[in-house]
């Protein structure tokens, strides 16, 4: 596997002084993603997304990613995930992954093509049209089984930071996590752009089949954004909790489609913008 960090100098400053020290940086690579599916009974080869990410976790990215964004429904639709080109002859890794898919899963590419990259900061600007953030299969997630007690809420931050390797080396890295109705962490997920680390995240759970999505909830170490909340609502994902603020268009997806939506997650309080129910106050 890629390394994730790199070392390098820097010179520190405090109140006048300075010192040179080694730093460690958190690594930010392309990753291009090429689909290999059938049409019209022709076997066809698209690229459809370059994502800025760190590397790791590469293929359940891709998995995520797809899933995310309705291009399969299930992991079995991915016959095989491979590296492409000269490096990962070299190497057994690159930056480019080939996706094979079933012969029978029917691909809409000029739905899903982008125009340009999609940066580190941000998943949805890469995409073609508004139109193309139009779900496929997405629906409201109705599951009122799910709830978790307030003082469990509280812990998540700190509890998601001690299993945040990647930033505690560098402090550039977001985290994915999910949760369940007690609290627990059951799998947590880190990249430099948040987006990544929310397809990470999804694509080993929708492998693993000890996890239900349906019962756990969403936490993430930035803001509630727009492109988050639609992951999170393809996933089925019932509650979602950020560090930082939601956006207008995030408070009203999360509307649309029932999801309980927590912001401003700290140690002492936080904000229910959405189904307050799924959260057990103490009174």
């Amino acid at each position: 596997m890629k390394q994730r960090t790199e070392q390098t100098a820097i010179t520190a400053v405090s109140w006048g002084n300075t010192a040179v020290k080694a730093d460690q940086l958190v690594i930010e690579e392309p990753l291009e993603i090429v689909l290999s599916f059938c049409r019209d009974g022709a076997a066809v080869r698209e690229s459809i997304a370059i994502t800025m990410r760190t590397p790791g976790d590469d293929f359940e990215l891709v998995r995520g990613f797809l899933y995310a964004e309705g291009i399969i429904r299930e992991q079995a639709e991915i016959l095989a995930l491979t590296y492409q080109g000269n490096q990962a002859l070299r190497e057994g890794t690159s930056n480019v992954v080939l996706v094979s898919l079933a012969p029978e899963v029917n691909v809409n590419i000029e739905r899903l093509k982008r125009h340009f990259y999609t940066s580190s900061a941000c998943g949805v600007c890469g995409k073609a049209s508004l139109e193309a953030l139009e779900f496929s299969g997405a629906s409201p997630v109705l599951n009122d089984n799910f709830s978790i007690y307030e003082s469990k809420m509280l812990l998540l931050p700190g509890d998601a930071r001690k299993r945040q390797g990647l930033f505690i080396e560098t402090g550039g890295a977001h985290a994915a996590a999910a949760f369940d109705g007690d609290g627990n962490i059951r799998c947590l997920r880190e990249d430099i752009g948040r987006h990544n680390a929310v397809d990470k995240l999804i694509g080993t759970l929708t492998q693993d089949t000890a996890l239900n999505i349906a019962e756990m909830g969403l936490f993430v170490s930035g803001r509630a954004s727009f492109e988050l909340l639609q992951k999170a609502a393809m996933a089925g994902f019932p509650l979602f909790a950020a560090v930082g603020a939601p956006s207008s268009l995030a408070v009203e997806l999360a509307r649309e489609f029932e999801i309980t939506l927590a912001g401003f997650v700290q140690k002492n309080r936080f904000n229910i913008y959405n189904r307050p129910d799924r959260i057990q106050l103490l009174l």
